[in-house]
């Protein structure tokens, strides 16, 4: 693809995602459609928040709690639980839950409006006056934007117990000292804008999945190219939007 192309591609992108965002509220009047699609996000991704959640709890508690011994020792240790904390409400399960739905939902809805697309259902909608931004794609984005928070929490949440879990297992720290520690620095103006911040890649990975569903052509094979680069931008959304929302929650959130 040359630059020029490139150039174009994003051009077109830009444009469906503000169509997309101006649609929005128009799946608010379709409650039952939205929620059905949420139920399945939230459904379709549990197992892996599961256990991508408890393994990024175990995995920061060995590396935090390595590096604490080895550059401070063993009093030191008492700061492990508010750095793990940190680390897991302000990156680790905001990126995994994302990572995780751009993974299922990217190649989902390339999938699921491509065929869609290659089998005439969309022609039939429009011919009958009817949208298909108003009537697939807004619920479709605002069910990943609504189900990114639920799931970070969820993340979080088997992340933080299963450190707990390890560090009464196999550390020093008592129940109590573990907790005081845990939320003696974590302030509530930092957490509540990590998880917001999902919202904006919710809303990044239902464009990314619906825009390249949309474009699907060439039959079967183009399905699934509609389902790989639905999943390779979602991701890269993911990634390139959290750069840039923690430094502007940073400058906003000092």
């Amino acid at each position: 693809m040359t630059p020029l192309a490139w150039i174009e591609e994003i051009g077109h992108f830009t444009y469906f995602a503000l169509r997309t965002l101006a649609a929005l509220p128009s799946a608010l009047l379709r409650p039952r459609e939205t929620a059905r699609i949420v139920y399945r996000v939230l459904i379709e991704a549990l197992p892996l928040a599961v256990i991508a959640g408890i393994a990024i709890g175990l995995v920061l508690w060995m590396h935090i709690r390595s590096v604490l011994l080895r550059t401070a020792g063993s009093q030191s240790v008492e700061y492990l639980p508010t750095a793990l904390s940190l680390a897991v409400l302000l990156e680790f399960a905001p990126i995994g839950a994302g990572l995780i739905v751009a993974g299922r939902m990217g190649a989902s809805l390339g999938a699921e409006l491509g065929a869609m697309r290659l089998t005439e259902q969309i022609d039939a909608l429009e011919m009958l006056g009817l949208s298909a931004l108003r009537e697939l794609i807004a619920p479709r984005v605002l069910a990943c934007v609504l189900a990114l928070p639920l799931l970070t929490v969820l993340v979080a949440s088997f992340a933080l117990s299963s450190a707990f879990v390890t560090e009464m297992a196999a550390g020093s720290l008592t129940a109590l000292q573990y907790d005081q520690k845990t939320w003696s620095e974590t302030r509530i103006q930092d957490i509540i804008p990590a998880i917001l911040k999902t919202t904006v890649f919710g809303f990044s990975i239902g464009v990314a999945g619906c825009y390249f569903g949309m474009k699907a052509e060439g039959g079967t094979e183009g399905v699934g190219r509609s389902a790989t680069r639905g999943v390779e931008i979602a991701t890269l959304l993911v990634l390139a939007v959290n750069v840039i929302l923690v430094r502007i929650i940073q400058w906003l959130v000092p």
